[in-house]
């Protein structure tokens, strides 16, 4: 229908950008994924010790924190960094 109304071949020109979704792999690798999320999205002022004590362990941290600063995730604690680390990482980060 658009097509009807376009000049002829404008729409075939046009460029357009498609987001490509991230590689989740790592996620499937992750010891938050054997752990459960309860450790990971704590209820406000509870420990997070538990959730950082896995992240140490796990192979995948650096993806799972590249995800998160990427994706400006909010909550919970991802790559071993609580939401107030990552938001003084995001905030002193020269990028």
């Amino acid at each position: 229908m658009i097509e009807r109304f376009s000049p002829r071949g404008s729409i075939a020109a046009m460029h357009t950008d498609t987001p490509t979704p991230p590689d989740l792999n790592w996620q499937a690798q992750a010891l938050c994924a054997q752990t459960g999320a309860d450790f990971f999205f704590p209820e406000p002022g509870s420990s997070v010790r538990e959730a950082k004590l896995i992240c140490g362990m796990c192979e995948m941290r650096s993806a799972c924190l590249e995800y998160a600063l990427a994706n400006d995730e909010r909550f919970g604690v991802w790559g071993g960094l609580s939401e107030r680390e990552r938001l003084h990482l995001r905030r002193t980060d020269p990028r």
